[in-house]
């Protein structure tokens, strides 16, 4: 005798408010929890084992519809296939927050600066958004974001407001790309600005940087240093570098013969080639580096193929006693060739690879100046080799 099928009724499902399964039948049923909650559920067995198949809440889903899913379900039964396993190929992947942190990183690192920047994406990611690495993009909720912020917001408001930065652009992206709907819930203004307090900017205040008057007597101080941090700083000196493009420096960026320090795109803070003309001094303290530490890199550090580490530099003044930053040398240099020499703004701003701010001048500004900022080195370099000296006056004029 074939199971009766059709045993409920649109207007019982609505009336039926016991809690248990109600049977349909032909395997379909209609559950009721304990709550009051509806959902339709179909059951079968497979390879003997009793198993169960959601079909979704009674609520969406009408007496209609669940029957003929369940339909489709007995078809695949009969086919041999499993239902559920159909049903979960079938189904679309839903893409986790974590995978979509990922694409959007391999899809964007081919336009950031540096390994490092990437590096501290997907650190900063993968560190603070563990409660929600695993949740479905599409379902990720202000309350997820806030439940990442707010262990951090006070307690390290730099990073967590990268952070915030990072997870709205992860979650703009999934929405363009389809896998998401509705607003960010990672906005600040308008939004995350009305439930968390906004962060207090820091003051960094200026780089601490020696007065240029002193620094000829401090180049014969760090002269009398041996270690390569020395000479690397002295390096850095001499050409107004920025520390982290002399201590990434590398032997095929230098060409001593035309006396140019060709510094590529990715380790510019501006993204873009910068060549540095290198006076005399710089030059020979280059070649007795190369003499001593043919590598690769020009300041190698004591782990083999490594550079000199980030801290180097600070360390040497630390141990000179000298209340500076590395980056206050620059400030140093700049502070000379305004008050001490005549060459034009542009020439001095250049040297220190600065970015032209007016769109108009930058436009029209193809050459990189270089010739006109060799002599500017150069003369900074003499500069740096009167010791005792106060001013680029008379024993400037002297020694040229």
């Amino acid at each position: 005798m074939a199971r009766q099928l059709n045993k409920l009724s649109a207007v019982g499902v609505a009336a039926l408010t016991k809690p248990g399964r109600h049977s349909d039948g032909g395997g379909l049923y209609l559950s009721i929890s304990a709550n009051g909650g509806k959902r339709w559920v179909f059951l079968f067995r497979w390879n003997g084992k009793p198993t169960e198949m959601g079909l979704g809440s009674a609520q969406i889903v009408p007496l209609k519809q669940a029957r003929e899913f369940a339909q489709s379900a007995r078809t695949l039964l009969a086919a041999g296939q499993n239902p559920l396993e159909a049903k979960k190929a079938a189904a679309p992947k839903l893409q986790t927050f974590g995978e979509c942190a990922k694409d959007y990183v391999d899809l964007n690192k081919s336009q950031w600066r540096n390994a490092k920047h990437i590096a501290q994406w997907t650190s900063t990611l993968e560190t603070y958004c563990s409660k929600i690495w695993n949740t479905p993009v599409a379902d990720v909720s202000t309350e997820h974001v806030l439940a990442v912020l707010r262990p951090i917001w006070t307690t390290k408001p730099e990073t967590a407001s990268r952070l915030r930065g990072r997870i709205e652009r992860v979650l703009s992206s999934a929405k363009v790309r389809g896998l998401r709907s509705g607003e960010n819930p990672a906005l600040w203004r308008g939004h995350l600005s009305d439930v968390l307090p906004a962060r207090k900017k820091l003051s960094r205040g200026h780089h601490k940087a020696l007065p240029y008057a002193e620094l000829p007597t401090f180049m014969v101080q760090l002269r009398e240093r041996p270690a390569v941090a020395a000479r690397a700083l002295e390096f850095a000196i001499l050409t107004a570098a920025r520390s982290g493009e002399v201590l990434n420096a590398e032997w095929k960026e230098m060409d001593l013969k035309t006396a140019v320090w060709t510094i590529p795109p990715q380790r510019m803070k501006a993204g873009k080639q910068h060549r540095v003309p290198l006076s005399p001094r710089a030059v020979d303290l280059l070649e007795t580096m190369k003499d001593e530490e043919p590598g690769t890199y020009v300041f190698p550090g004591q782990k083999e193929g490594k550079p000199l580490s980030a801290m180097s530099l600070a360390m040497m003044l630390r141990r000179m006693e000298v209340d500076v930053t590395v980056h206050g040398f620059r400030s140093s240099f700049r502070d000379w060739a305004a008050e001490q020499t005549s060459y034009p703004n542009e020439v001095a701003e250049m040297a220190l690879a600065h970015t032209i701010k007016n769109a108009a001048e930058a436009a029209y500004r193809r050459g990189d100046l270089l010739e006109k900022r060799r002599e500017l080195m150069n003369d900074w370099a003499r500069f740096c080799e009167l010791p005792g000296s106060e001013t680029f006056g008379a024993k400037y004029a002297e020694a040229t």
